[in-house]
């Protein structure tokens, strides 16, 4: 078996650990497990972190166990939060479990080996359990005194908006989780984010207290950008797991914008390449920094564990349409909604189909049918620099007309000023 906890270590990853839990660890294959509240239909790059800590725990021989949280995805969690967060309907909440359920597949073993994959909801164990039987068989072990003294609670309390009852008493549902976990199903660890060391203990105290037995915890670093900016969140927000939410050119390009600072640390927790294979990237990168060598590697690897190959190579190629000698052809092989996904964010005109049948000379369609450019005489200075491209076509004339059989994919024409500079006109 393999250290798990050296290999946290090694990638930056291991923030504390309870006494004797490597060792416990050491002996031979345990379950531990992390827990995902179903917040929204999918995972984004934030919960990278702990999916990544359970594919290193089953990598290692353990038995990774991925808990949904069916039940407290209905409290809600107010560690590191300033305020409390919309509770959700059953119907919305069994969605997003199911999609949940589906993203966790790709990136654990959910097979036959004896550490297997598994998933459980909280929603099993609390939906027939009454609150009087909650306060009497969990309430009591725990003290208010010792629940008033983790950070996540004293925060809300010294804050304007307080805390309700609800998420104060998370704490005790989120322990009663690792409990039940504990004695139904020997899982001996709980792993999350350091920001839930507070409840995760309290589950380890529970255990003690209530059936005096012993289980183990370990918390990772949260992950934060040099720049002081919020990892995973852009200007368009989260960068999302599902393909639909974020397409997989963005989730691509986020991780190849990543900075030289934050690539160093990212590469060692989101792949699953050695400590040599890394610093030998780290030479070839420091030798040629412009080459993005360990950007690149990172999200390759990422691209490919959370999407596919195949999303991979659509995602380079988009890149190399946009900012290198890309062909054409490429984008004749996408959809429309793939089309308007790699324009997102880039200046968008609707022009008329029918007025394209008989042809519109270029100055005409970019100054005066749209306003890519403030005037003709903009789009002529622009052609006779050399700077103006339609379809990736260099303009040489002035005078060049352009029509309805100039459309990609029936209803694109591409504008390029300069060489980042983009424009979409959308025939309808």
């Amino acid at each position: 078996m393999k250290n798990f906890v050296d290999e946290l270590r090694w990638r930056g990853m291991l923030h504390d650990i309870m006494p004797n839990t490597e060792d416990k660890l050491n002996e031979g294959m345990c379950a531990g497990y992390i827990g995902f509240d179903p917040t929204a239909d999918s995972l984004h790059v934030g919960h990278l972190t702990q999916i990544m800590t359970l594919i290193h725990f089953q990598r290692a021989g353990h038995k990774p166990v991925a808990l949904v949280g069916g039940a407290t995805g209905m409290v809600g969690d107010p560690s590191g939060k300033s305020a409390e967060r919309n509770l959700l309907t059953t119907e919305i909440l069994n969605h997003n479990l199911a999609q949940l359920e589906k993203q966790l597949s790709r990136f654990l073993d959910f097979g036959t080996e004896a550490n297997a994959a598994q998933m459980v909801n909280n929603a099993d164990w609390f939906k027939n359990m009454n609150f009087l039987d909650f306060i009497r068989d969990v309430g009591k072990h725990i003290t208010v005194n010792y629940m008033m003294a983790k950070d996540s609670v004293k925060k809300r309390l010294e804050g304007e908006t307080g805390m309700s009852f609800t998420e104060f008493s998370y704490q005790l549902v989120q322990g009663y989780d690792f409990y039940y976990l504990w004695k139904h199903h020997n899982c001996v660890i709980q792993m999350g984010g350091s920001d839930q060391w507070g409840n995760i203990v309290t589950g380890t105290e529970l255990i003690r207290r209530k059936d005096a037995g012993t289980a183990y915890a370990i918390t990772t670093q949260l992950i934060k950008k040099t720049d002081g900016t919020k990892f995973g969140k852009t200007e368009s927000g989260a960068i999302w797991l599902d393909a639909e939410k974020t397409s997989p050119y963005k989730f691509y390009q986020f991780w190849l914008n990543s900075s030289d600072d934050d690539v160093k640390k990212w590469i060692r927790i989101f792949t699953l390449k050695t400590q040599e294979e890394i610093e030998k990237l780290e030479q070839e990168h420091d030798t040629a920094p412009h080459l993005r060598i360990l950007q690149k590697a990172l999200a390759e690897d990422i691209t490919i564990r959370t999407h596919s190959k195949e999303a991979l190579e659509t995602a380079i190629k988009t890149s190399e349409f946009l900012f290198g000698n890309g062909a054409l052809e490429f984008l004749q092989t996408l959809d429309s909604k793939s089309v308007l996904e790699i324009f997102e964010g880039v200046p968008q005109f609707n022009i008329s189909k029918a007025e394209l049948t008989n042809g519109i000379d270029v100055a005409t369609l970019l100054a005066e049918k749209t306003t890519a450019f403030p005037s003709k005489g903009e789009v002529k200075k622009t052609i006779q620099g050399g700077g103006l491209s339609v379809n990736k076509a260099k303009v040489a004339d002035t005078t060049t007309v352009y029509s309805a059989t100039d459309l990609i994919n029936d209803q694109f024409i591409i504008v390029q000023k300069g060489k980042k500079n983009y424009f979409l006109l959308i025939a309808q």
